[in-house]
């Protein structure tokens, strides 16, 4: 199973590097978007995959193997902060794209106004 998800991780890894090398904006936030999927997988590999028990401690007192899931919520918080920024980016993206006309990264290199 850890073979498998470091395999994934890395496909992922390479397509959002991929994306991110292309002159398009909209690539340039889906390859962003990957490598932020990427990372979380790697997060949740990181953290050890089991199959446990929840992380409750029994009436005995003694814990049994259980999940660790400090991973679980640092990957949670990761995918809203990840979410708030790629609306953020495609909102910039958007407003860029109004102005320019172009989504084009090698016609974004002067700050003057496009006239109509």
């Amino acid at each position: 199973m850890q073979l498998l998800l470091a395999i994934a991780v890395g496909g992922l890894m390479a397509a959002g590097l991929y994306q991110m090398l292309q002159r398009s904006l909209v690539r340039l936030i889906i390859g962003l978007a990957l490598l932020g999927h990427a990372t979380n997988l790697l997060v949740f590999t990181a953290g050890g995959v089991a199959r446990t028990q929840p992380p409750f401690v029994e009436a005995t007192g003694i814990a049994p193997a259980v999940a660790d899931p400090l991973p679980q919520a640092l990957i949670l918080t990761a995918i809203v902060i990840g979410f708030g920024t790629q609306a953020f980016a495609i909102v910039l993206i958007r407003r860029t794209y109004q102005t320019v006309g172009t989504d084009d990264l090698h016609h974004l290199t002067t700050t003057d106004a496009v006239e109509k």
